[in-house]
């Protein structure tokens, strides 16, 4: 997951639960803490990170954990163990505060499916997670005067993140699809940009398809100097990013990653 900036920005992590809140019915935060977070650079957006978690069996070896994820890395933790071997997901820091080594992540929680979700509901203070810094991948082009934001509740970290940092003069829209009203959030974002939030009304709904609907009727001003951020379901980004190549905007001003698809737990 993620994006490709060129850049090789890795580093190994440990930390520790500090607590949990469910924020929305179907988001939990877990909040970490510990020394190396104080280290952690601020690289804003939507920076992200490789998280290993412990296993539900309570035989995790975090030092079969590379300190890099490149392909060697993965390679050697591969063939580790797999009866001690962490999982691991790609997430996105919601908020750092580096000042009192914490870091808030935020995690999609639909009952028992899943590996990440489940686990966020059931985390205890104490626990013992590690993970390896990916850097950011949304970075606006030089000559970007607005941006469109588009995504599902798993991109809905990254594209909080991405208001909060955006300069306050920038202008755009983002659309963020949510299981329910409830799920809604209280987003810093400049004031040119106009914000639309989506709920499905009702649970069996296929996530994506109306964050799609709306995107297919957005229509650019200015192809040339718009940048574009796209993430979620699988089908949501490949067809919204089908859909702004067609309106006329460059392949090169649209960033974009399937976090997950329909069907498959995560």
């Amino acid at each position: 997951m993620g994006f490709a900036d060129g850049r090789k920005i890795t580093g190994l992590y440990r930390a520790e639960v500090a607590r949990t809140e469910r924020i929305t019915p179907h988001m939990v935060r877990v909040t970490l803490r510990g020394e190396d977070l104080a280290r952690l650079p601020q690289r804003g957006y939507d920076h992200w990170f490789r998280l290993f978690l412990p296993r539900s069996d309570g035989q995790t070896d975090f030092d079969t954990v590379p300190d890099h994820f490149t392909l060697g890395g993965y390679l050697k933790f591969l063939t580790t163990k797999s009866g001690t071997r962490p999982p691991f997901r790609s997430y996105t820091i919601r908020a750092h505060r580096p000042e009192s080594g914490e870091l808030d992540i935020d995690f999609v929680a639909h009952g028992d499916t899943g590996i990440a979700g489940p686990w966020a509901q059931r985390a205890q203070p104490g626990e013992q997670v590690v993970f390896i810094d990916q850097g950011r991948g949304f970075d606006p082009m030089e000559g970007t005067e607005s941006v469109f934001l588009a995504g599902d509740e798993s991109a809905l970290p990254a594209i909080a993140g991405i208001l909060r940092d955006l300069a306050p003069d920038t202008t755009g829209v983002a659309i963020i699809e949510v299981p329910d009203a409830a799920d809604q959030q209280q987003l810093a974002a400049p004031a040119g940009v106009q914000v639309r939030w989506l709920w499905r009304t009702d649970p069996h709904d296929r996530p994506g398809v109306l964050a799609l609907e709306e995107v297919q009727g957005y229509t650019p001003d200015r192809a040339d100097t718009l940048h574009a951020y796209l993430a979620g379901e699988q089908h949501l980004v490949a067809e919204s990013r089908r859909h702004l190549v067609a309106a006329g905007v460059p392949k090169s001003r649209i960033s974009f990653t399937g976090y997950w698809r329909v069907g498959r737990t995560g």
